[in-house]
């Protein structure tokens, strides 16, 4: 089997039901200040983790964190995944920056994430 590699879990976004409270507890959790304070959405970086607070799961409804893997190649990766037996639930598509995300479920219905920098 041919597989496209991954760079590993860098990112995992939280949905949070109180931003300024969660931005206190996850401050105090990595001993950092947030990298990006916006009202839609919280992001720290620390040990070479992104880490992010998305109020009231975002636009996409998340319920619970996404773990995303870094790959070079969202599409194919997106391909090959699916071939496996994952739903797409959420298409690969622009976040801003060149950044590129999708999301799919396992067949268990856990949500997975993709991120592509470009």
């Amino acid at each position: 089997m041919t597989s496209s590699p991954t760079q590993g879990i860098k990112t995992v976004l939280h949905p949070v039901s109180d931003l300024a409270k969660a931005k206190a507890v996850y401050a105090a959790l990595l001993g950092v200040q947030p990298q990006t304070d916006e009202s839609y959405y919280v992001g720290f970086e620390a040990a070479g983790q992104h880490i992010g607070l998305v109020p009231g799961g975002g636009p996409q409804g998340m319920a619970s964190p996404v773990a995303y893997w870094h790959v070079p190649d969202i599409e194919a990766k997106l391909a090959e995944v699916t071939n496996a037996g994952a739903t797409v639930k959420e298409p690969a598509h622009d976040v801003g920056g060149g950044r590129l995300v999708a999301t799919f479920t396992d067949p268990d219905g856990n949500v997975l994430g993709l991120l592509q920098d470009r």
